[in-house]
């Protein structure tokens, strides 16, 4: 039997494969905060499920659609998990593939905030930027 966090974060990483917004935006309070780490355009912190939605059509554009998290593992407790995984995109020629770590609060079955760290965030800046 799995945490019921775990099983949020797992559906939150299903429907962002799938493309499913709103099951995506279920996943999350709606004045979520999200820090996103570096010096890059996706860099800062960013308030409302609306301003992370646009942040995600950033990394779509930018990567012309090849933007993916492959989950590795989901670690859970009543008010945090975390995620390991792998995110991978192309972008003019060039790769990414970093080790991820995200980290999630969690109040009342929805995420709260959501912190992302790389295992090379050097490269992931020089990647988006």
């Amino acid at each position: 039997m799995t945490h019921p966090n775990e099983d949020l974060i797992r559906a939150l990483f299903t429907a962002r494969a799938q493309g499913d917004m709103q099951a995506w935006r279920n996943c999350f309070a709606a004045d979520v905060r999200w820090h996103y780490p570096g010096q890059g355009p996706l860099s800062g912190h960013h308030e409302g499920v609306d301003r992370m939605a646009e942040i995600l059509g950033q990394v779509g554009e930018l990567s012309g659609g090849t933007s993916r998290h492959e989950l590795h593992d989901v670690i859970a407790n009543d008010e945090h998990v975390v995620a390991l995984n792998v995110a991978r995109a192309e972008r003019a020629g060039r790769r990414l593939e970093t080790n991820s770590a995200q980290v999630f609060h969690v109040r009342d079955g929805k995420i709260t905030h959501l912190w992302t760290l790389h295992d090379d965030q050097r490269a992931a800046d020089e990647f988006w930027s």
